[in-house]
């Protein structure tokens, strides 16, 4: 249900976990709930159903815990945190003559294995089985209405009916773009750029989003050439404009080449372990060893049995605030996590998961749903304040609406913004610290509607903004939080003061 880190010898559990025995209680034919997915949304909704005692099984065909634990979250973030972590020294005098020598490559891959637990699920397995949960272990397929077979990967298909509700938390999968020769070209995604054994020697890296900036960074300390092919104009599209424009200095200063407005037509790679060759158009070839396409997600319901259902397979799944499907009779099917498309993180999917299992529980209790806005059955912080940070060099941090979603809502808004540099907890944090802060004020109701943060280590100033938005805290309110001196959580009354002399 939680991320987790490795048990000390890391092999992933002890010999005497019933992991490791095959045994993860014998299946029953009909459940409360059943829980198609094993990721940590899917813990989570399997975790909520329990806790109102109803019964679960959990249908896994892969890993228990999911992408996020062994190749995306957490491997990511064991790869990234030894970079920062060096170059948060070597600009701190004092610590800055302590450091000697480039990162240790082979440790940090080392540690990137422990917290991914060498890609073993045992502890993942004793907590599904330890709050009472049926583990299924196969691919799991709707087969009409609150029915879910499983074809397991030997052994007879089992045939599952659910009594409450079905939920499904399959997650996405790396949407590759159609581009000649990529499909024989075996390109990295996320899942090879979190777990590679080999260093390449250069690596190219298509994609200007979170997972394209924070593996460029990773790599390049690691020992590679990387070189960024970016199809817009600048990094972080989706962010304030001036995130992209800080993380490409950051990158650009730590040596990655950035590439914008280019456009990948081909990939050639005549046999694995060649060279691999991207063809620019209208601006030539570029070579690399490796070549990572982190060019956004796609629903994994292809194979899901969406049409026993009545629904298109292969979409994303429409929900409402409380994680129910859409386009179905009955109020027996839900969809939580990136399955949903509503917003592809994975605190996030936990959070829908938390919605929709309090739903399920309320609705066999016969009970009435909170579904007004940031009621206990709606998850309303999909749309007004989902929080995200991208652990590059600088960090961006941010929650809410950026100042252009704002006005394309039809919000009547100012952005107020500050050089985080200027405050005094962030030139004692780093001697050159670069970054930048923007609130978005509602200026109707006086409210924030969005905050975006970026520098070194400005992910510990996200939740206070979180708390800011989703709590819809007034501004005035606001203003009597007093922040710590001398810290960088003073820039909180920096932009207040310039919204109260603006207003």
């Amino acid at each position: 249900m939680t991320d987790r880190t490795p048990d000390a010898d890391g092999d992933g559990g002890t010999d005497e976990a019933p992991w490791r025995r095959g045994v993860h209680r014998p299946a029953a034919a009909e459940y409360d709930v059943i829980v198609v997915g094993a990721g940590p949304v899917g813990e989570n909704a399997a975790g909520s159903a329990r806790a109102a005692g109803l019964s679960v099984a959990v249908v896994e065909g892969d890993l228990v815990g999911g992408s996020c634990s062994y190749w995306a979250c957490m491997p990511s973030k064991a790869l990234l945190r030894p970079v920062l972590a060096l170059a948060a020294a070597e600009d701190v005098a004092g610590a800055r003559e302590a450091v000697s020598g480039p990162l240790a490559a082979e440790a940090v891959l080392e540690r990137r294995d422990a917290f991914a637990s060498h890609w073993q699920d045992g502890p993942q397995v004793d907590w599904v089985l330890g709050v009472g949960a049926d583990l299924i272990r196969g691919h799991g397929r709707l087969d009409g209405p609150r029915r879910v077979v499983v074809h397991p990967p030997e052994g007879p298909v089992r045939e599952l009916t659910a009594r409450r509700a079905v939920v499904v938390a399959v997650g996405s999968a790396p949407r590759l773009p159609d581009v000649p020769g990529l499909a024989t070209a075996r390109p990295w995604t996320n899942r090879e750029a979190t777990a590679s054994k080999e260093i390449p020697e250069r690596l190219a890296v298509v994609g200007g989003g979170a997972v394209a900036v924070e593996m460029a960074r990773a790599w390049q300390a690691l020992g590679s050439a990387v070189t960024m092919f970016v199809r817009g104009e600048r990094l972080l599209g989706s962010m304030e404009p001036f995130a992209g424009e800080l993380v490409a200095e950051g990158l650009a200063a730590a040596g990655v080449e950035i590439r914008t407005g280019v456009q990948v037509s081909e990939v050639r790679r005549p046999s694995p372990g060649a060279t691999v060759t991207l063809v620019l158009a209208g601006l030539g070839e570029s070579e690399a060893d490796e070549v990572l396409f982190a060019t956004g997600r796609r629903p994994r319901t292809g194979d899901l049995g969406l049409e026993t259902v009545g629904l298109e397979p292969g979409g994303w799944l429409e929900t409402d605030g409380s994680g129910l499907v859409t386009g179905v009779d009955g109020d027996w099917l839900y969809a939580v996590g990136d399955t949903t498309g509503r917003a592809l993180l994975t605190h996030q999917g936990k959070y829908q998961a938390r919605i929709a299992g309090a739903a399920i529980a309320a609705r066999a209790r016969h009970e009435p749903l909170d579904t007004a806005p940031w009621g206990a059955h709606t998850a309303t912080a999909d749309a007004a304040a989902v929080p995200q940070v991208v652990f590059g060099e600088p960090e961006v941090a941010s929650v809410g609406l950026t100042l252009a979603e704002a006005e394309r809502r039809g919000h009547r808004v100012r952005a107020v913004d500050h050089d985080l540099g200027a405050v005094a907890g962030a030139a004692l944090h780093a001697d050159h610290f670069r970054g930048h802060a923007r609130i978005v004020a509602d200026l109707d109701r006086k409210v924030l509607l969005g905050a975006t943060f970026v520098g070194p280590d400005v992910a510990e100033l996200l939740h206070a903004a979180t708390v800011a938005v989703a709590g819809e805290v007034p501004l005035d309110r606001l203003w009597h939080a007093v922040p710590v001196f001398p810290a960088m959580s003073e820039v909180w009354l920096r932009l207040l003061e310039e919204y109260r002399r603006g207003r």
